[in-house]
């Protein structure tokens, strides 16, 4: 179960919201994993951190991660947002 750390230099609220608008065509914020282009979402938490806006995302497989990415990667490419994501495999999932 793969958990994503979206945290590029500068990344902004605007950023997201607009590399979200791309992704799904929608204006509003999302409100399910059912609202991305993708199954495998199991969670999803954005907000503004110490140096920017951060976004964590926990998958339910690598596989379901590789497919968003080839959706996410060319546009965030194409808005000028740099850098990687910090990839790690979960050890404890708990959720209510």
């Amino acid at each position: 179960m793969p958990v994503v750390l979206v945290s590029p230099p500068g990344f902004t609220q605007e950023q997201y919201e607009e590399s979200f608008r791309r992704m799904t065509g929608r204006e509003d914020r999302p409100s399910s994993p059912a609202d991305w282009p993708v199954e495998g979402l199991i969670a999803h938490i954005a907000g503004e951190g110490p140096g920017g806006f951060r976004v964590v995302d926990v998958w339910e497989s690598q596989e379901a991660l590789d497919r968003f990415g080839a959706i996410l990667g060319p546009i965030f490419a194409e808005m000028g947002v740099e850098g990687e994501p910090e990839v790690y495999e979960a050890h404890t999932f708990v959720s209510r």
